[in-house]
């Protein structure tokens, strides 16, 4: 398939070509990040304005908006520079004015001529007992009075651009649009009453009711299916072609799994068993593993990496552990080092600290295969690291790793199979969206061991009590963490008040048991302030989130967490999860600033029901809205503009199933229905997608 079909042409010419947009227009619309027809048409309005014809202005309640046929009376110019223009109109029942500030005196004469009849409709407002119109949104001849909608949609803006410009544009393309063959399952279509492309567009551009902007209204629904149907195609595609992949066929012996489990004091829970028994089908079969590992704080991720790590050095091959950053690697490293002994494996770390003869010896130890295992950050992709037979790579936090970049990976080694593990709990729709081309193993269970932390809302009022609390517990050779506020502003702000903290309680809990960590400090000191909090020589550990992920330290089970209404559902859980990692009962406090408004009071009472990371997650979702959750700009997740995946996550999961069915009924999309979804590919550019039909 060469290139786009010519049937969207017009939706992809320049916007100059649409009737009103000039040149200078056009930059505007395109600094918002609409630069073609085809854009504007997935603009959609966010709400309408009704302009129903009235008799008079009384018909309604000011503030609000009513469209009158008047009869014009005379005109007040300004007595003095800064003061309104004014014109007095009456309609069937009363007469108000008409207001314009640096208005021409001239135009206005033109525009109402004294003594002529006009439909004037704009937002009604009381001014000193007066009835008034500032700057009408129409004015226009009896003659014209068609050209106001009955219910006008409100368009999203962008400085510079009007609802007038944004309706005249929406318009014409529409006008332009093509009536494009059904890409939509027939039967789908039928059960849900879904019109067809072009149909749809006109009825979610002209609403002629609030209802009309639902999610729930079917040309919405329908519109929004498309994106998300054109998204999972294009993730279905990457898994079709990954799956054709050649992979390498590593069978474990289960040797080195067995004395790894021999050396533990537990036995794994029921979910890692089922984990480590998918991730080894997978690594058997001759095609590339492309897996996510999904589990909540503590639920046993590293030693299921491992098991699966140990399968292909079984199969006589090398693994990779990657993680975000230097502490994080170095973290994995420290768990992962007595099972790797215990196993007899070689393990080694390569960051980007290693230079030289050390980071020599390491690279040639790779190249010839006496490094089994490795583990590492982002230093690992570099032209120099060659692995004698890599073949499967642990990814730790891949939300910061798009697809792109899973893509490069398996550039690496021949065939890479390729293990993904997120210690957020993702809901669904957004898991979906974000790793829709992937097969999923969750961990929904808890090793024994871990002691539910009971968590506790605390006014900031009674910071004393808690001090005190907090002295007792150290005393009792307890330790804990102290998470000061998250100031918007800047880090160093949040600074200031981890320092003010860290002065206060050291005053009161005495020197040597306080240590202090935030992000404006040098990589070395926070180590080392880590570090003396791991070996237990400080007990109280006052820190911004530098500590929310992977940090672990057994003997802390305290956690307080200071204005805990500033922060969001999925952090707060994160930070709670760094406590009950050992055997003594542990704690989370939430000191929160009274009076709490609705949302802080509904997140931290989520807090207090319920340690289970997947409920946090999907009332996050539905209290924040997708991009907030992940933080769209560093995240995978695509932008989407018409699908909502708070309110529409149920379309999400229909267009996978559908997706990938059409893809194996079809595989090189050579049917009707095929072509047509080639289309709607190329209509939500996705050029990508339609590379890799070709590969096929």
């Amino acid at each position: 398939m060469s290139g786009r079909p010519e049937i969207l042409f017009p939706l992809f010419a320049s916007l100059t070509k649409l009737d009103g947009v000039g040149p200078k227009t056009a930059q505007i619309l395109d600094d918002a990040g609409v630069s073609k027809p085809r854009d504007l048409l997935m603009t959609l309005p966010h709400s309408g304005i009704d302009r129903q014809r009235k008799d008079s202005i009384r018909e309604v309640v000011a503030p609000a908006v009513a469209t009158v046929e008047v009869s014009v009376g005379p005109h007040y110019p300004p007595r003095s520079r800064g003061r309104p223009y004014r014109v007095h109109v009456t309609d069937a029942q009363t007469e108000f004015q008409l207001v314009f500030f640096h208005a021409r005196g001239d135009y206005l004469q033109r525009l109402l001529p004294t003594g002529q009849r006009r439909i004037v409709s704009g937002k009604v407002e009381i001014f000193d007992g007066v009835a008034q119109i500032v700057h009408p949104d129409h004015v226009l001849p009896l003659s014209d009075a068609a050209d106001i909608p009955a219910f006008e949609p409100v368009y999203p803006l962008h400085a510079g651009i009007t609802q007038k410009l944004m309706w005249k544009a929406t318009r014409a393309t529409l006008d332009l649009a093509p009536d494009l063959p059904e890409w939509c399952d027939a039967a789908l279509v039928a059960r849900e009453g879904w019109p067809a492309w072009k149909p749809a567009l006109a009825a979610a551009h002209a609403p002629a009711a609030m209802a009309d902007l639902s999610p729930e209204h079917p040309a919405r629904q329908r519109l929004a299916y498309d994106e998300l149907l054109a998204h999972h195609l294009t993730l279905a595609l990457a898994r079709a072609v990954s799956r054709r992949a050649k992979g390498v066929s590593s069978e474990g012996t289960g040797q080195l799994q067995q004395k790894v489990l021999a050396s533990l004091p537990y036995a794994p829970t029921g979910a890692q068993t089922r984990a480590v028994a998918e991730i080894s089908a997978d690594l058997a079969t001759g095609y590339r593993m492309n897996r996510l590992l999904q589990g909540d704080v503590g639920s046993g991720k590293t030693l299921v990496a491992l098991m699966a790590l140990l399968c292909v050095v079984e199969a006589g091959g090398q693994g990779v552990m990657m993680a975000p950053t230097e502490i994080l690697a170095r973290q994995h490293l420290d768990g992962l080092k007595p099972l790797a002994a215990a196993a007899g494996v070689r393990l080694e770390i390569l960051t980007g600290r290693d230079k030289g003869q050390a980071r020599a010896v390491k690279l040639a130890g790779l190249a010839s295969g006496d490094i089994h295992i490795l583990v590492g950050t982002h230093a690992v992709f570099q032209k120099d690291v060659v692995f004698a037979d890599l073949r499967l790579a642990v990814i730790d936090e891949q939300h910061r790793f798009g697809v792109a970049q899973r893509m490069e990976l398996g550039a690496k080694g021949a065939a890479v199979d390729v293990l993904v593990m997120t210690a957020t709990p993702i809901p669904r729709s957004l898991a979906l969206a974000q790793y829709g081309d992937m097969d999923v193993s969750v961990l929904d269970e808890k090793p024994p061991g871990r002691t539910p932390v009971q968590t506790a809302l605390v006014s900031t009022a009674r910071m004393d009590e808690v001090v005190e609390k907090l002295r007792n517990a150290v005393a009792e050779g307890r330790q804990a963490y102290w998470v000061c506020p998250l100031v918007e502003e800047s880090e160093v702000v949040d600074m200031t008040a981890a320092e003010e903290r860290f002065k206060q309680l050291r005053a009161a809990l005495g020197e040597g048991v306080v240590g202090l960590v935030h992000g404006q400090m040098p990589p070395a000191e926070k180590d080392a302030a880590m570090a003396r909090f791991v070996a237990g020589d400080t007990k109280v550990l006052v820190a911004t989130t530098v500590i929310e992920v992977g940090v672990n330290v057994p003997n802390a089970s305290i956690m307080m967490i200071e204005r805990a209404e500033r922060f969001g559902l999925a952090q707060l859980h994160q930070l709670r999860g760094r406590v009950g990692r050992g055997s003594a009962a542990s704690t989370c406090l939430l000191l929160y600033q009274a009076p709490l408004g609705e949302t802080g009071r509904r997140r931290l009472d989520i807090m207090r029901e319920t340690e289970d990371g997947f409920r946090i997650s999907e009332e996050d979702l539905a209290m924040r809205g997708a991009g907030d959750v992940i933080g769209v700009a560093q995240s995978g997740i695509p932008r989407f503009r018409i699908a909502d995946l708070e309110r529409q996550s149920g379309l999400m999961a229909l267009a996978q199933t559908d997706a990938r069915k059409l893809l194996h009924d079809d595989p090189g999309l050579e049917t009707e229905r095929g072509q047509a979804a080639r289309t709607l590919l190329w209509l939500m550019e996705q050029d990508k997608a339609i590379r890799l039909i070709s590969v096929g």
